[in-house]
């Protein structure tokens, strides 16, 4: 960032010594035939061209490797932050949000900066180096130089000011379009059952035409710049050459001077059009940084907490009048709920959608806090933890499994990344995922594709489950997890976890009474507020809601 600046400097200094040296090979080598200070001054010219190649090769080197590192910082710290966020937050900003301003925003700015060490000294330098030339040179001449510099400045100002508006508009534009993007590829499955592939092209097809139309349109306003620079510049070098032949004419000046000032006139616009081009790329940049300073300035809701230290005596889990509403919605996601969970229990969460049961999850997890109550874990307050050591202590499978490219071992040892192969099979066998990967070229290190994709849904699932249960942690959490398995695997499944659960305690959150009418307790939910607490045959004969829920099922 240092460097670059200078040797363009240097760079332009070269350049702007050429016209002088040429002007005196005019007037003294070429008019009194003097072919030793022709060759001399030749190689003065020689000698410039090598200092100015050298210096600007140089010069350009460093402006991209500053670029492309602050392009490497700003990814990774935003990229960071990002992760940091809670739900809720990132969710208000979106998806598309996020992704243009990882990739085209960051792009934009790595673009400005290589330009700006490039161009921002050398630029000004030579505009205004050729302006004072020209009037030592020739001070008459020297002034059309100016008035014309001027012009052509104000006139590509306008035009520039008029585009950052735009340009603004239409990168809001590609956020809406890429939002659109992601949310029809994520649903691409459900678009195509329900047969609403020409709606949701159609709706693409719109936004894509607006955003078409509005570039299209910034675009021939930003290609007057050129002719106009172009049309300026021979204009005033057609006054240079008219005012610079009569004084040569009137012996005011010489052929010599009159080169020069045409080459510092063609140096001084040439620089001036370039530097419009660069306010525009900088113009953009400020404006995808500030997009992105907005970004890493907002401060994650969700942080380490003091510190804690777990107690073995207290219960796993605990619920102390918890209620939490999301930003956005108009009631409570749960109200009022309390519950305990000891070591060695399985506690089966059930209620209609809706109702609040992977809130439950995340409160734990902290991916969201309580407005008010109290959640422990293992006895300490879980917002009183660091969030590693929190989330150290709970094995999770959320209800989409998220898998991602690599070998199995490696998804599964996203939880314990110190466990071995034997502990990796237990836990796969507890899942009853351990035959078909064995079945699987590689084993536990066949591939898998990004999203898991190569993998049934069942399958995904059940790799899922095995992940939680790495690392023996103090409580396991399955939301939904057994959506996607047949009656036989889901049976399966509890059968062994019951077994494998005796010092761990397990949250169970499912939609099919079969899948947590053996739990210790189950919890129903309804609207997000506790309907029943109990066994299943207490519930089965005092909760109205589990009842409604085990008729729909064919069990009442």
């Amino acid at each position: 960032m240092t460097l670059g600046p200078f040797l363009k400097l240097l760079e332009a200094g070269f350049e702007l010594m050429t016209p002088l040296v040429v002007a005196g090979i005019i007037n003294v080598g070429i008019y009194s035939g003097d072919s030793t200070y022709i060759l001399t001054r030749g190689f003065w010219l020689v000698g410039l061209i090598v200092g100015g190649m050298f210096c600007a090769t140089l010069g350009q080197y460093f402006a991209a490797d500053a670029a492309a590192r602050v392009g490497q910082t700003l990814r990774t710290r935003v990229f960071g932050h990002v992760l940091a966020l809670s739900q809720e937050q990132t969710a208000e900003l979106g998806t598309g949000r996020l992704m243009q301003s990882v990739t085209g925003d960051i792009l934009l700015i790595q673009s400005g900066i290589n330009l700006l060490v490039r161009l921002g000294a050398r630029v000004p330098f030579l505009a205004v180096g050729g302006v004072v030339m020209a009037l030592i040179l020739n001070p008459a001449i020297g002034l059309v130089f100016l008035g014309s510099t001027l012009l052509l400045g104000l006139l590509l100002f306008l035009i520039v000011r008029h585009l950052l508006g735009a340009y603004s508009q239409i990168q809001r534009e590609q956020d809406d379009l890429a939002s659109l993007a992601g949310e029809n590829l994520e649903g691409a499955r459900v678009i195509r059952a329900f047969n609403r592939q020409e709606a949701e092209e159609a709706q693409f097809d719109k936004e894509a035409t607006d955003l078409t139309r509005l570039t299209v349109r910034v675009g021939r306003i930003a290609a007057l710049m050129n002719p106009i620079s172009m049309l300026l510049m021979n204009l005033a070098i057609l006054a240079t050459l008219y005012l610079g032949a009569r004084h040569v004419y009137q012996d005011l000046s010489n052929p010599g001077e009159l080169v020069a000032l045409v080459s510092y006139m063609t140096m001084t616009l040439l620089a001036i059009a370039v530097a419009v081009h660069l306010a525009m790329i900088c113009a953009r940049a400020l404006a995808s940084a500030k997009r992105v300073e907005e970004i890493l300035e907002i401060k994650p809701t969700i942080t380490d907490g003091a510190g804690a230290q777990p107690r073995s005596e207290a219960p796993i889990v605990s619920f102390a009048d918890v209620s939490f509403c999301y930003e956005q919605s108009t009631r409570p996601a749960v109200e009022h709920v309390s519950f305990t969970l000891e070591r060695g229990q399985i506690l089966g969460v059930i209620g209609g959608t809706g109702s609040g049961k992977s809130t439950l999850a995340g409160l734990i997890l902290r991916f969201m806090d309580a407005k008010t109550g109290e959640i422990k874990l293992s006895g300490a307050d879980v917002q009183a933890y660091a969030l590693g050591d929190l989330r150290g202590q709970v094995g999770y499978a959320p209800q989409k499994s998220g898998l991602f490219s690599g070998t199995v071992a490696d998804n599964l040892r996203m939880a314990c990344p110190m466990v071995t192969d034997a502990e990796l099979w237990e836990a796969l066998t507890v899942a009853q995922a351990a035959d078909f990967v064995r079945e699987r070229d590689g084993g536990l290190y066949a591939r898998i594709e990004q999203g898991g994709l190569n993998f049934s849904g069942g399958q995904r699932k059940r790799l899922g489950i095995a992940r939680a249960l790495l690392g023996r942690p103090s409580l396991v959490i399955l939301d939904d997890a057994f959506a996607a398995l047949d009656y036989l695997t889901d049976k399966a499944v509890r059968e062994a976890l019951r077994v494998w659960a005796q010092d761990t305690a397990v949250v169970l959150i499912g939609q099919r009474v079969a899948s947590v009418q053996e739990a210790d307790q189950i919890l129903v939910l309804e609207a997000g507020q506790v309907a029943g607490l109990g066994t299943h045959e207490t519930l089965l004969a005092s909760c109205r809601v589990y009842q409604e829920i085990c008729r729909s099922q064919g069990l009442g």
